[in-house]
């Protein structure tokens, strides 16, 4: 695997922290030249690392010919970063509402359009989205409408650019052990509900995203196109 990667320009928008840094840490490991996008970065891994709030996408353009002046060519973006407000008034807070498409639907749409361009044939883009894609969940509609509206622009985009020989695909994580689910697994009794629903009986560590992540960026998944792998160990078929 490390031969398929090495060299490989791979982008990377949240990269910062949680499965984002942990996947840019995996293909660094790889070989490949990590290209991260994030507001902040805290600590330098090796990366080529480059400062842009997502909530700007309209100036992605300006962004994307910095990474082609320096780059020439992607070869693998992985539209990591989202944004999660739950709050009792989120059906009157349009801020937020505005916040969380941004972030999660608007820049990935975006950054998928000015970077097409510079792909190289038989390159891959994986949209990390969530459960909240296809399950309800209380508080927060912002959220589920933007990571559901991101599992429909991959199938989009897998159509449209066909002809480019792009492959595009869906990572569904489920309950994956982040600073974005501290609040569901610091508390014993929520944890303890949903470790009882998922077959494999414990939250998701960051790596089980990075191997499907490296998985759908691989020459292993040529033939896998459009589709949502689900990485929620087993969440969703439980029936309880």
């Amino acid at each position: 695997m490390r031969n398929f990667f090495s060299k490989k320009n791979i982008i990377i928008t949240g990269g910062n922290s949680g499965s984002g840094l942990s996947i840019s840490k995996a293909f660094l490991n790889l070989g490949s030249n990590v290209i991260r996008i994030d507001k902040k970065f805290d600590t330098k891994i090796g990366s080529s690392d480059f400062i842009f709030n997502l909530e700007k996408y309209e100036k992605l353009g300006v962004l994307i010919n910095k990474i082609k002046k320096k780059f020439k060519k992607v070869d693998v973006l992985v539209n990591n970063a989202g944004v999660t407000l739950p709050s009792k008034d989120s059906w009157k807070n349009y801020e937020v509402y505005q916040k969380t498409l941004a972030v999660n639907l608007h820049a990935p749409f975006y950054l998928i359009s000015k970077i097409i361009s510079i792909m190289n044939s038989n390159s891959s883009i994986i949209q990390i989205t969530s459960l909240g894609s296809k399950l309800g969940f209380k508080d927060n509609p912002s959220y589920q409408i933007s990571k559901a509206a991101l599992a429909q622009l991959t199938r989009c985009a897998a159509v449209d650019f066909k002809d480019k020989k792009i492959r595009f695909n869906n990572i569904c994580p489920g309950y994956i052990k982040t600073n974005m689910t501290k609040k569901s697994y610091k508390f014993k009794k929520r944890r303890e509900l949903i470790i009882q629903r998922t077959i494999s009986n414990r939250f998701g560590k960051a790596e089980d995203i990075v191997n499907a992540v490296i998985f759908l960026a691989s020459h292993n998944s040529s033939y896998i196109n459009g589709v949502t792998l689900d990485v929620d160990g087993g969440y969703q078929v439980f029936g309880l």
